[in-house]
């Protein structure tokens, strides 16, 4: 990490039709990073990294990346500025092979030097997940929740992004394959890419993160460094699980 902020929110409202699920929050990344946002269902952690992309349009607040305002710009004009979404489901095209989906990751890429960025990005989400490679003609449909999990993730690397945002991903995997995502998001950071990563499982977000945010009713509630959130006792008792029963003794 160094004191480069990569991303700032400030004071960002957003939500759906007329109403805000986003208050005034403030985040910010420095880049080479790995911050989590953490946090019961509805507490608006999705809505806040689709307003940043430009899923949701914000109604109050800035978004500034890599030192350039971009509040609700397009999410294709993001993408090819280095910021790429793993959203929460995966959303990708089933019917398509593996390799189909890896190649969509690369449309923003324009001019000649699009052919080698691929093929080099290419090599380097079969070095991360090599079961990809294994199943390059097969139809996304037809593989397994967590190779589903890791072709979304590998797709959006082959847009070559600074700032990788993921929705859930964890949600409904075995603990093997969460295990080998979580260790390729390590390698990730250690080459540069900086994290924010959006996790209801509060213990794993910040075993591997540097700083996270937590998330309450649509606000920041409080911040701080992954030591410092695990030691706060209305985190451990809210979102740890460590937390006494009263009377129990234990």
């Amino acid at each position: 990490m160094n004191d480069t902020v990569l991303l700032e929110v400030t004071g960002l409202c957003a939500g759906y039709g007329r109403t805000d699920v986003l208050r005034e929050v403030d985040v910010s990344v420095h880049s080479g990073e790995f911050v989590s946002l953490i946090g019961s269902n509805g507490a608006g952690k999705s809505t806040l990294l689709k307003a940043i992309v430009g899923l949701v349009t914000p109604t109050k607040g800035r978004v500034v990346y890599d030192g350039i305002p971009i509040t609700g710009h397009r999410p294709e004009k993001l993408v090819a500025r280095g910021v790429a979404l793993v959203p929460e489901g995966r959303l990708l095209f089933g019917p398509l092979s593996v390799a189909e989906n890896l190649a969509l990751g690369v449309y923003s890429t324009r001019g000649s030097e699009r052919k080698a960025l691929a093929a080099e990005r290419l090599a380097r989400v079969h070095e991360l997940f090599p079961v990809l490679a294994e199943r390059a003609d097969q139809s996304a449909e037809t593989l397994s929740g967590g190779e589903q999990q890791m072709l979304a993730v590998a797709r959006a690397l082959m847009s070559g992004p600074r700032l990788l945002l993921l929705d859930e991903p964890s949600l409904g995997l075995a603990p093997k394959v969460i295990a080998e995502i979580f260790s390729a998001l390590e390698r990730l950071r250690a080459s540069g890419v900086t994290i924010l990563l959006v996790e209801q499982d509060a213990k794993l977000a910040l075993k591997h993160s540097d700083r996270g945010y937590v998330m309450r009713t649509g606000c920041i509630a409080l911040q701080g460094s992954a030591d410092e959130l695990v030691k706060d006792e209305s985190v451990s008792r809210i979102y740890l699980g460590t937390w006494k029963q009263e009377g129990s003794g234990t």
